[in-house]
């Protein structure tokens, strides 16, 4: 995996209000984009703005705006310019022809630096590099002109030869193939362990990066996971079996998300997000205190439905309430998410009533099914009584009826297993 570094350089961010667009989304995404500049290591120095109908093609900003900019960077002696927009690839190199002494990255690139920093398991770094990999692949453009005909120039058989820019997508090509195999290995790890734990009742933590997740998982679980006061602080699933009011669940923390997040990295993360997915409640954490909460709440709920979430799996907690200066924000805020819980993870406030919640949530998930089974089944009689709750057992003349109560997500796995054992 290549690392690169933005450590002390300072930094110029540029957007452009174009389309629909309002100035204020804009400033927004600014502020947004400076936060992740400074993660990285970078010192913001100022920002640029352009309205525009639509994006220029071949420079992403108009002419004379690049012009401002230039003289902008000399002013301010910046090394680093960041759009907000993933470039094209011809964009980047137009751009960066224009600009001899300031290096030109995108808020896609911007990310991928800070992931690749944070990463620290073999599974978040090999999706990481994977994503860098396939962002890198249409930007391998005709750099390395002067490195043409590496080899097989002069041979019959090689004709013409492969040139360095062939040479060089060829191997990333591998390396991504190389990365998306050993991903598929890692994700039938991960199958295995799931249905392992199959049967125990799995909440999910999702939300906005810096929201308070990693915090309520500390707050449930003891895990130890790592909290900063910086946007994609873990980049790792944890998973951590707790009780919650005397009821055993899993509760899982995953990589928290962002406006504009990179489709290679949202592809490359599938397998962490699955447990979003398979999960049978999933806790949206926002941050109220944030005056953007409901962008936020957007953000993650775009990301959910992408992954085929359905609305009733969730439950939205505004956390943070400690640090709201007008209350008016949050009798708002209940006032549209009317089921939304109002907590405090740092001061462990109406913890007791999200424990609650999600326990009312499991007992609601539950659903009553009348099995039939061979009486050579006794042994998976045996393990009915592990992995559900049997509330009536009937030995007739030809079958044993078995009536559980389960989890209405296990059920199909319960059923499969059933008939899996009288075939056998």
């Amino acid at each position: 995996m290549f690392e690169t570094t933005l450590e002390k350089e300072k930094a110029l961010l540029v957007g452009v209000v174009h389309g629909q667009q309002l100035v204020s989304d804009v400033e927004e995404s600014l502020v947004e984009l400076g936060l992740l500049a400074t993660t990285a290591g970078a010192i913001v120095s100022g920002e640029v703005i352009q309205k525009r109908t639509r994006i220029h093609s071949a420079l992403y900003v108009g002419k004379g705006k690049v012009e401002e900019i230039i003289a902008k960077v000399e002013m301010l002696k910046v090394d680093l310019i960041i759009f907000d927009d993933e470039l094209s690839p011809a964009q980047t190199k137009n751009l960066q022809k224009l600009f001899e002494t300031a290096r030109i990255i995108d808020r896609s690139s911007l990310i991928l630096d800070i992931f690749v920093r944070h990463a620290s398991s073999k599974e978040s770094k090999t999706q990481v590099e994977l994503a860098q990999l396939q962002y890198l692949l249409p930007r391998l453009t005709r750099a390395w002109t002067h490195l043409e005909r590496q080899r097989g120039a002069t041979s019959t058989r090689g004709g013409m030869g492969e040139t360095q820019i062939e040479i060089d997508r060829r191997l990333v090509r591998n390396r991504i193939s190389m990365l998306k195999k050993d991903l598929k290995k890692i994700e039938t790890q991960r199958d295995t362990r799931r249905k392992q734990r199959e049967d125990m009742f799995k909440v999910a933590l999702v939300g906005y990066t810096n929201a308070g997740k990693s915090s309520l998982m500390n707050l449930f679980s003891d895990a130890g996971v790592l909290v900063e006061d910086k946007l994609f602080a873990t980049l790792d699933t944890t998973v951590r079996k707790v009780s919650v009011l005397d009821n055993d669940i899993l509760l899982s923390d995953t990589v928290g998300f962002i406006h504009k997040l990179p489709h290679h990295l949202v592809a490359s993360f599938k397998s962490t997000l699955q447990e979003v997915r398979l999960a049978d409640l999933i806790l949206i954490v926002i941050d109220l205190s944030n005056p953007q909460y409901d962008k936020h709440l957007t953000t993650v709920n775009e990301v959910l439905m992408d992954l085929g979430v359905s609305e009733s799996q969730t439950l939205v907690v505004f956390n943070k309430i400690d640090l709201i200066e007008e209350q008016e924000t949050l009798s708002g805020a209940l006032k549209e998410y009317g089921d939304a819980i109002p907590v405090s993870a740092l001061r462990q406030v109406n913890i007791q009533k999200l424990e609650a919640k999600i326990i009312e949530n499991m007992q609601s998930g539950y659903v009553v099914e009348v099995l039939t089974l061979d009486h050579s089944q006794q042994k998976y009689l045996a393990s009915l009584h592990r992995n559900a709750e049997v509330l009536k057992v009937d030995y007739e003349e030809n079958h044993i009826r078995v009536e559980i109560r389960v989890r209405a997500s296990a059920l199909d796995q319960i059923r499969k297993e059933s008939q899996a054992q009288k075939v056998n």
